[in-house]
C-alpha cells in the first residue's frame, strides 16, 4: 500500500483577537497550509523536484520547516540543548537532500510533533521576552513569531508552485 499525505483540517486565524492569539493563529494557519499543499500526494510525488538543478520538493519543505520550528522555538527561544533533526553544519541542505520516500510519513509526523513541542516551549513566555542568538542578536518572542509567519508564507508560495507542477492543483 502506498502512503499518501493526509487531508488537513485547516485552522484559520481570528480576525479580532489579542496580539498573542492573532500571531499564534496566523502561524497555525500557515503550518496547516503547508501540510494542505501536500495532502493527497504520494511519497514519490512529495519528493519530486520543481525543476533541475533545484532540490526543492514538498517533502524537503516539510523537513526544512521541522528544523526551523525546532531551531527558533526550542533551541533559541527556550534554550533547549537539542540537536537538529536534519540540518548539519557539514551538509546544510540535508533537509532537502537524501529524501527517502519510506520516510515521508515519519517526516509529516515529526513536523506535527515539533509544532506542538514548539508551542509548549514558549507558552509561558510573553511576546516582549527576549533571547540571544548564537551570533549575539537579542530577539523578542514577538519578532520570532512574525519571522516564523514570514518563513512559512515564503515556503507556502514555493509549495503552491511545486503542487501545481505535480498535479495542476492551485489555490489556497
Amino acid at each position: 500500500m502506498t502512503w499518501t499525505a493526509p487531508q488537513v483540517d485547516r485552522r484559520t486565524a481570528p480576525y479580532v483577537a489579542d496580539e498573542r492569539t492573532l500571531l499564534q493563529g496566523m502561524l497555525d494557519q500557515h503550518r496547516d497550509l503547508l501540510l494542505a499543499k501536500c495532502a493527497g500526494l504520494t511519497a514519490e510525488q512529495l519528493t519530486r523536484a520543481a525543476v533541475e538543478p533545484s532540490n526543492l520538493t514538498l517533502l524537503g519543505l516539510v523537513r526544512h520547516m521541522t528544523d526551523v520550528e525546532r531551531s527558533w522555538f526550542r533551541q533559541r527561544a527556550a534554550g533547549q540543548k537539542i540537536g537538529s533533526l536534519y540540518y548539519t553544519e557539514e551538509q546544510p541542505d540535508t533537509d532537502f537532500e537524501d529524501l527517502d520516500t519510506a520516510g515521508a510519513e515519519a517526516a509529516f509526523a515529526a513536523l506535527r510533533a515539533e509544532c506542538d513541542a514548539a508551542d509548549r516551549a514558549v507558552a509561558h513566555r510573553g511576546l516582549d521576552d527576549t533571547f540571544e542568538t548564537t551570533d549575539g542578536r537579542v530577539i523578542s518572542l514577538r519578532w520570532m513569531y512574525v519571522h516564523m509567519i514570514e518563513e512559512y508564507a515564503r515556503h507556502n508560495g514555493h509549495a503552491d508552485l511545486l503542487r501545481e507542477r505535480i498535479d495542476g492543483a492551485t489555490g489556497e
